[in-house]
C-alpha cells in the first residue's frame, strides 16, 4: 500500500459552469498528492441519469461532503478507486445517487483519481491506462446548434458535428475542426440575413436556417477543409430525438420545419440523411426507450456509427439491453450520467467487449475541467465529443494537444472504423 496516497481531506466548494449555473467542485488531498474536479450539467438529459444533487441543491451537497463523506473517506487509499467509489454508493444508499447527488459523487471520484495519479507523479491518463495509453481520439465537434441548444427558428436536429477522421494527428484533426467551424460561420453570414454570430453553450453557431440548409452548409465546409488539408473530414448529427418525441401523438415533431414523423417515417428519414450526406455518425435518432428502432437502423445503415446517449446513459444495464439486439454500435460516455469513474469504466469495458465504440463526451453546461481528455486516452476511446472553440471545450482539446506532445513519437490516432 502506498502511504503517499492516503486521503487526508476533502474540500468542496460552489463554482459556476459556462452557463453561469452553480455546480460543485471538490479537492481531494492525499499525503503527497492533490486532485480537483468539477461537475458538469447536461441540458437535454436522459431520464435514466442519476440525480445531480440532493434536495437543497449544491449547498446541501457541500454540507454532505463536509459532514458525511469526508470523515468516511479520510484514511482510505486513493489508489483503490473501486473502493472509494463503492464507499460513495454505500454512503448514498440509493440506486440513483439522490442521497448525496450524482454530481457530488462524480466530482469526488474524478478528483480522487487525479489525486492518486498526482501522488505517484503521473499524469491521469498514465495512471489509469498505463504504458499502453498512447492512442488519441478524433475530436467530434459541434458546429451548428439546433433543438434544445438553440433559439428562434433553428433546426430541430440538435447538433451538426464535424469529424475529421482522416487526420494523422490530434493537432491536425483539431485544426480541421476549427477551420470547418470558421467556414460555417462565414457561410451563415451569407445565407441568413438575421445571423449575428450567435453561439450556443457549446460554442456552435445558431442561425435561423432550415434543416436542409444546415446540412448543405456543414457538408460544403467539411469538403473544402478536407481538400485544403488533404484528408477526409466527415460529419454527423446528434438528433436528440427524445427532446421532440411526443408520446401522445407517437410522433417526432419537427417544429421549425412544420413536420411530424411517426417511427417508421423517422427511420426512413434517418436512412435518407445517412445516404444523401454520407453521414459518419448519427446519435440518438430515436427516443430513449426505442431500442428496436435503434437496432433496425443499425442493421440498415451503411458506413455510419449509430450512437446511443439518452438510450444508454452510461448505464451498463441499459447497454446490455441494447447489446442483446444490436441496438447501435457506439455509446456516449458521460461519467456524471452514472456517478462514478468505476461505474463508467465498467460501461466502457462492456461496450468494448461487444464491439461498441465508446465516445467520451462533455456536457453542454461544462467547466474548464479537463479530465475527460485523459479518460479518452486512458481507455482508448476512438472519439471525444467536446465542441470546437468555446472556453470549456478548448480546455479539453488543448489538453489532448498537450498529451500528444508529451507522448511524442509514441502517440498515434485511434483506429476508427466508420461502419
Amino acid at each position: 500500500m502506498s502511504v503517499s496516497s492516503i486521503i487526508e481531506d476533502l474540500i468542496a466548494r460552489k463554482i459556476f459552469n459556462n452557463r453561469g449555473e452553480e455546480t460543485i467542485e471538490v479537492d481531494v488531498i492525499t499525503s503527497s498528492g492533490f486532485g480537483r474536479a468539477a461537475a458538469p450539467a447536461g441540458k437535454s438529459r436522459g431520464k435514466a441519469e442519476v440525480v445531480y444533487y440532493p434536495q437543497g441543491g449544491v449547498e446541501a451537497a457541500i454540507k454532505k461532503v463536509d459532514d458525511l463523506i469526508a470523515p468516511e473517506l479520510a484514511g482510505l487509499n486513493a489508489d483503490f478507486q473501486e473502493e472509494i467509489d463503492n464507499t460513495l454508493h454505500e454512503i448514498d444508499g440509493t440506486t440513483d445517487f439522490k442521497g448525496i447527488g450524482g454530481n457530488t459523487a462524480f466530482a469526488i471520484s474524478l478528483a480522487n483519481a487525479e489525486a492518486a495519479a498526482n501522488s505517484h507523479s503521473l499524469l491521469l491518463f498514465q495512471f489509469l491506462g498505463g504504458n499502453a495509453a498512447t492512442t488519441l481520439p478524433y475530436p467530434l465537434g459541434n458546429c451548428i446548434s439546433g433543438g434544445a441548444h438553440a433559439r428562434g427558428k433553428a433546426p430541430s436536429i440538435q447538433e451538426y458535428l464535424a469529424l475529421p477522421h482522416g487526420a494523422e494527428s490530434f493537432l491536425e484533426a483539431q485544426t480541421a475542426n476549427t477551420q470547418i467551424h470558421k467556414k460555417i460561420g462565414d457561410s451563415l453570414k451569407k445565407k441568413s440575413s438575421t445571423f449575428n454570430g450567435g453561439k450556443s453553450d457549446e460554442g456552435a453557431w445558431i442561425a435561423n436556417i432550415g434543416t436542409d440548409d444546415a446540412f448543405e452548409v456543414i457538408a460544403k465546409a467539411c469538403e473544402e477543409v478536407g481538400n485544403e488539408l488533404d484528408f477526409e473530414c466527415g460529419f454527423g448529427i446528434d438528433v436528440a430525438a427524445s427532446s421532440f418525441w411526443k408520446l401522445k401523438e407517437e410522433k417526432y415533431v419537427y417544429e421549425s420545419e412544420g413536420k411530424k414523423r411517426d417511427t417508421a417515417e423517422q427511420l426512413e428519414y434517418m436512412l435518407e440523411l445517412i445516404e444523401k450526406y454520407h453521414l459518419a455518425y448519427v446519435e440518438d435518432p430515436f427516443n430513449e426507450d426505442d431500442f428496436d428502432s435503434f437496432a433496425e437502423l443499425t442493421r440498415k445503415a451503411k458506413n455510419c456509427m449509430i450512437c446511443g446517449d439518452d438510450l444508454f446513459t452510461t448505464n451498463t444495464e441499459r447497454l446490455n439491453n441494447g447489446i442483446k439486439i444490436n441496438a447501435g454500435n457506439a455509446i456516449i460516455i458521460k461519467v456524471n450520467q452514472i456517478g462514478t469513474l468505476t461505474d463508467a469504466t465498467e460501461t466502457i469495458e462492456t461496450a468494448q467487449r461487444h464491439g461498441y465504440d465508446a465516445v467520451v463526451s462533455h456536457r453542454s453546461g461544462d467547466t474548464c475541467d479537463w479530465h475527460i481528455a485523459h479518460l479518452a486516452v486512458a481507455y482508448k476511446c476512438p472519439i471525444i465529443k467536446t465542441g470546437v472553440v468555446e472556453g470549456a471545450r478548448i480546455a479539453k482539446l488543448n489538453e489532448l494537444i498537450r498529451i500528444e506532445h508529451f507522448l511524442g513519437n509514441r502517440a498515434k490516432m485511434a483506429d476508427l472504423k466508420i461502419r
